[in-house]
């Protein structure tokens, strides 16, 4: 019952920063500190992976009229939505730089870089990133909707998202700040983040399930399942509040928290 309710905390810390530009994996892995599950090492570094495709099935849940290129009318029959296939051709380009990094550094960042202290520095360091050039005074929207993302920041995007391999970054945090960068609005950057998201987690869930292998003991499975219906009904109610918020609002407010929060991080880290 102890390790269920761990489990449940975290599919709910993953439901909640998944989406929020506060990085999902360095809240994992602090909480890990505190809130250690009673698994193998190589187990846990799979289901902090693997328990996202909750959070990836609600996406497609609250995108699904967004995200499938076909439909079926009862006049016209089925209807082909090619400015959808665009779209997912933008984010197939925009997947590229994070899929080169990935193979080629993801080894060495998780055996040297999942520490505390980095978590802590990278929190503050695009918090503040955030609290600076999110502003009227700083930047110009150029990009007021998906259809008006070009190949060309579609490819900048990702290049940006290839921060997030170093935890406490954010991928949706480095992704959204880079589309900030590169002038496109609030809302459409956050929009298209979320198509980003599908495509990039499934595949990184499915790498660590082949380095992993696909042989689970019940408990194991138990865990999966568990994390997993947690982050996907936690991460419905916060895509909503998250695109109701993007509307209204900056990212200013996730700049304060990730500052406040790897201040504490520093804090903990050299007086206890």
């Amino acid at each position: 019952m102890i390790e269920l309710i761990k489990v449940i905390f975290l599919g709910i810390v993953e439901g909640i920063t998944e989406w929020l530009p506060i990085s999902s994996t360095g809240h994992m892995l602090l909480v890990d500190q505190f809130l250690q599950l009673n698994q193998s090492a190589a187990f846990k570094e799979v289901f902090f992976v693997v328990i996202q495709l909750g959070a990836i099935l609600a996406v497609m849940i609250c995108y699904w009229k967004q995200m499938i290129p076909i439909r079926w009318t009862d006049v016209e029959g089925i209807s082909i939505q090619w400015n959808v296939i665009g779209m997912w051709m933008k984010v197939a380009v925009a997947c590229i730089p994070g899929a080169v990094v990935t193979f080629l550094f993801d080894d060495w960042v998780e055996a040297n870089l999942h520490t505390p202290m980095v978590i802590a520095t990278t929190l503050i360091l695009y918090g503040i990133c955030f609290l600076v050039f999110d502003g009227k005074r700083v930047r110009k929207v150029r990009i007021e909707n998906l259809e008006q993302i070009t190949y060309s920041v579609a490819f900048g995007v990702g290049l940006f998202q290839t921060l997030a391999i170093i935890p406490g970054t954010s991928r949706s945090g480095a992704a959204i700040l880079g589309a900030l960068l590169l002038g496109v609005s609030r809302v459409a950057a956050a929009d298209f983040v979320f198509f980003l998201a599908v495509p990039v987690m499934f595949g990184w869930s499915l790498v660590k399930l082949m380095k992993f292998g696909f042989v689970f003991t019940t408990p194991e499975i138990l865990t999966l399942l568990a994390g997993s219906v947690t982050a996907y009904l936690v991460s419905l109610i916060v895509i909503r509040f998250f695109l109701k918020y993007v509307k209204k609002h900056d990212f200013r407010l996730f700049g304060w928290y990730r500052v406040i929060l790897g201040i504490l991080v520093l804090f903990t880290v050299f007086y206890f």
